[in-house]
């Protein structure tokens, strides 16, 4: 005896299964409504499978062939009240596949801008409540910035936060002047020890500055203390002397027979 709670699983309508020429019309008369009566069946290509959509409904599947919409079908859902209801059409949708080529998802304007895109003339406001900033009359835990804003009048209306600075210093470190660099890497001393390290005032003095070197290729830019490159001002370049020499040849006994002038 089945249980009082048992939901029964009814298949639907075979005749809904088979009504496969009348789910294709429907995706051509859909089809026309874009390219037009004449070239709307050439965009309804094979059927691909139907799928039960509860007792009473249907979703067939049909490729579609239209260009540039590789792997998309057409999805026809029929539907019916029962063995004596006629077959409606409830929805045809352009649907994409698994493999189909489709739009990346929406990205607000806000996120989509990158590091480098702002122009001359460009304008970018920080967000409203944006983590990176805090008032300036607030304590900021920088013992730098606190000197500048107990003074009435010169006070910053916003600085950094804590999080601001970590996220910097974090940016600054993993980028193209940090220490995992290969131009770091390579090079015969860090920018910590270099005369042209200018540091920076805060409390990231300890991490970062600026270089002032015009030939180094960090000139003018935030570099970390373990950052480095080949101008570094300890540098020695051990001297060779100007003038080539010509390889030596050396005799090394071997018999030679001389050429008669002729």
């Amino acid at each position: 005896m089945p249980s009082v709670n048992a939901v029964p699983t009814l298949d639907p309508p075979v005749r809904l299964v088979a009504a496969v020429e009348q789910a294709r019309s429907a995706a051509i008369d859909e089809a026309a409504l874009d390219v037009g009566a004449a070239a709307a069946p050439g965009l309804v290509g094979e059927h691909l499978e139907a799928v039960p959509e509860g007792p009473g409904g249907v979703t067939h599947y049909f490729d579609a062939t239209y260009g540039g919409y590789r792997g998309w079908r057409w999805s026809v859902t029929l539907a019916t009240g029962g063995d004596d209801s006629p077959i409606t059409v409830s929805e045809v949708v352009l649907l994409p596949g698994s493999d189909a080529l489709v739009a990346p998802a929406w990205v607000p304007w806000g996120q989509r801008v990158q590091p480098g895109d702002l122009g001359v003339g460009d304008l970018l406001p920080a967000p409203e409540g944006d983590e990176r900033l805090v008032p300036g009359y607030l304590a900021s835990t920088d013992p730098a910035v606190e000197e500048v804003v107990v003074e009435v009048g010169l006070g910053r209306p916003k600085v950094l936060s804590r999080r601001g600075r970590e996220l910097a210093a974090q940016r600054w470190f993993e980028g193209p002047h940090g220490p995992a660099s290969d131009m770091a890497r390579a090079a015969p001393g860090r920018c910590g020890t270099c005369g042209f390290f200018l540091p920076i005032a805060g409390s990231m003095r300890g991490a970062f500055g600026v270089c002032g070197n015009e030939y180094g290729p960090a000139d003018g830019a935030v570099v970390a203390v373990a950052f480095g490159c080949g101008a570094h001002s300890d540098v020695q370049v051990e001297p060779v002397s100007p003038v080539a020499v010509a390889e030596l040849v050396y005799d090394d006994g071997v018999d030679l027979e001389p050429v008669e002038k002729g």
